[in-house]
């Protein structure tokens, strides 16, 4: 039977489970909070927040737990570490897409409120779908890998005596 990553997952101690928690509600309200997808005093919005806002927001929290999880070291695998840079541009990603239009300030820079409404805006959910597959995709990556190679962790070798002290 091939090992997927369901069985991965389950197969997680508490303390990843714990991180993945953890991390996923910083996550919600490191990204909603500045972009006033959650109401606060500190932060708002010019344009109101979007339906697709709070599910990509939600999305992408869960998933980037899942992903920082997986970096939490488990005894018995050793993993590979490069999906790091394709969640993190999956998180950017989604950041963009659930801030407002005209509050992002690249977008405003290059193309001005009016074109930030007309240009930028229409694109947001795209990146925010984007960010999701990318998210996904770094998990799946992990997982699978996590499941099909793991390795025994090595086993500490008894330090030999040097030849010079044996021939002595």
């Amino acid at each position: 039977m091939t090992p997927s990553c369901l069985t991965a997952v389950m197969l997680w101690p508490a303390k990843r489970w714990g991180t993945a928690v953890v991390v996923a509600i910083a996550t919600f309200f490191v990204i909603g909070i500045p972009t006033a997808v959650i109401s606060n005093p500190v932060f708002g919005r010019a344009i109101g927040v979007t339906a697709w806002s709070m599910p990509v927001l939600i999305a992408t929290s869960v998933l980037s737990g899942m992903l920082f999880a997986t970096y939490v070291r488990m005894d018995s695998v050793v993993t590979d570490e490069s999906p790091a840079k394709v969640g993190s541009m999956g998180g950017f990603l989604a950041y963009l897409a659930v801030g407002c239009p005209v509050c992002n300030k690249i977008a405003l820079v290059a193309l001005g409120s009016t074109g930030a409404i007309q240009y930028f805006a229409p694109v947001q959910p795209y990146l925010g779908a984007a960010g999701v597959l990318l998210l996904m995709y770094a998990l799946r990556k992990r997982l699978v890998n996590e499941a099909q190679c793991s390795l025994p962790k090595p086993k500490k070798i008894k330090e030999q005596p040097q030849l010079d002290e044996v021939n002595r």
